[in-house]
């Protein structure tokens, strides 16, 4: 067992750079592995230059061989130096050749080399290639002639390369090949790195709409791990303090409420009635702003998990709710939009927006409309609407506009900051615009992010 420990703690670490390293040099010896196997291929399939092929030392000495016997051993000489890939034949006259008729036959690469090794500056050679020769000719094939001291020939084919490539696409094949094979090693390995960081993108994600959501799972390479860890750490820490946040703001509620029962119930016995009813107002006021606070702070739809559910059926329920309360309310939008959120923290904030749009403009409407990759809801009335300089600081908890703060004239001054921060937990935005033709536009975007539920 400790030889066992032993081994692990030693084996090398899965890092980012190691595996940078290791793609390199992959992608490296695959190029040079699959460029090996071409080359192999090559020597059956391919067409290589004839000077690179060794030809032309062998056809320069079975010609020097049968430059130097009589003509009538020349025949015998040629079918001895002829194999199976190669053939050679001695001809007595050029026109026994029948090859074609072109315009340069010479062949430039190998005749300085031919002559050098046959020690003749003026022999007369020639090459010929598969496209030289015509369509209708059936034996088309490369051909070099090669003139003797005596005005007979000797011709060499190669008839079995008669159908190969030629050094251009050769060239770009290889290339391809290097590539492609580059690209295939790269994208294996860039796969292997980007799926633990796309895991850890989506857990994150996850975890700013559902603060529910499990941990993430630890895979991948060192870095990656060590930042899901750090990561999922974070996550438990957040929850544990929603958690006891949560059961401190449900004693503070007991503990507040008592005191103020206790008024209510003492300011029954005082006689004044204009004191009593002043006392009854503070501490109704008191209790409102109370539960508004707890109400905020606590938020039990921040803890609700994230679901797929019908957005544009949801609001067609909050504007029919209205409307059976007396509040004429426009809806403008789909019929049907599946978005995955908190459903009950989205229908606070559309209530809250219509609320203040009732009580401090008319003609409230509701529209929706979807994006691809966000979806837009716009609250709009006919008001006042707010000043510029108001329309960031209305979004500060307690702030209102107007110094009275009675809960019939626009509540406590928590409504606007309960919306955005619903919001801004879903990933979205919360802008205010005054319309030109009067009133306030409230505009929610919303990132379409997710695909299921978490």
């Amino acid at each position: 067992m400790n030889l066992l420990r032993a081994l692990r703690a030693r084996r090398p670490r899965d890092t980012v750079a190691r595996w940078i390293a290791l793609t390199t040099m992959a992608a490296m010896l695959t190029s040079l592995a699959l460029n090996g196997v071409f080359s192999l291929l090559g020597g059956v399939w391919a067409k290589p230059p004839l000077m690179e092929t060794g030809l032309m030392e062998k056809a320069a000495a079975i010609t020097r061989i049968i430059d130097s016997v009589a003509p009538e051993q020349r025949p015998g000489i040629a079918i001895a130096g002829s194999d199976q890939g190669f053939s050679t034949q001695w001809l007595p006259r050029y026109q026994d050749a029948r090859v074609p008729a072109i315009d340069e036959p010479n062949f430039r690469s190998g005749s300085a080399l031919l002559r050098t090794l046959l020690d003749r500056p003026d022999a007369r050679i020639e090459a010929y290639e598969p496209a030289d020769w015509s369509p209708q000719q059936a034996d088309s094939r490369y051909a070099l002639l090669i003139e003797l001291s005596d005005r007979s020939w000797v011709m060499f084919s190669v008839p079995t390369r008669s159908w190969g490539l030629a050094e251009l696409p050769r060239n770009l094949i290889i290339i391809a090949l290097i590539l492609s094979s580059t690209m295939l090693v790269a994208l294996v390995a860039t796969r292997h790195l980007a799926t633990p960081l796309e895991r850890f993108a989506q857990g994150a994600r996850r975890f700013g709409v559902d603060f529910k959501a499990p941990p993430i799972p630890v895979v991948g390479p060192q870095e990656i791990r060590q930042a899901i860890l750090a990561f999922n750490a974070m996550q438990a820490q957040i929850q544990h303090f929603l958690h006891d946040r949560t059961q401190m703001l449900a004693a503070i509620s007991h503990d507040l409420r008592a005191p103020l029962t206790r008024m209510r119930l003492r300011g029954e016995f005082i006689e004044d009635a204009e004191q009593q009813s002043r006392l009854f107002r503070d501490v109704d006021e008191m209790q409102a702003m109370v539960n508004s606070a707890l109400d905020f702070f606590r938020d039990d739809a921040r803890l609700e998990r994230a679901t797929a559910f019908d957005l544009a059926e949801l609001l067609h329920t909050i504007v029919d709710d209205f409307k059976d309360a007396g509040a004429d309310v426009a809806l403008n939008g789909p019929q049907r939009f599946v978005y995955v959120g908190r459903p009950v923290g989205i229908k606070r904030a559309v209530v809250n927006l219509i609320d203040n749009a009732l009580k401090y403009g008319t003609e409230p409407a509701v529209s929706l409309k979807a994006h691809a990759s966000r979806v837009e809801l716009r609250v709009t009335d006919r008001g006042p609407g707010i000043a510029v300089e108001y329309q960031e600081k209305v979004f500060a908890p307690f702030f209102r506009i107007e110094g009275s703060r009675n809960k019939n004239t626009g509540g406590v001054g928590l409504g606007l900051p309960a919306t955005r921060a619903i919001v801004l937990e879903h990933g979205g935005s919360l802008t205010l615009r005054n319309r030109r033709s009067g009133g306030l536009e409230v505009c929610i975007a919303l990132p379409v992010q997710m695909s299921e539920p978490s």
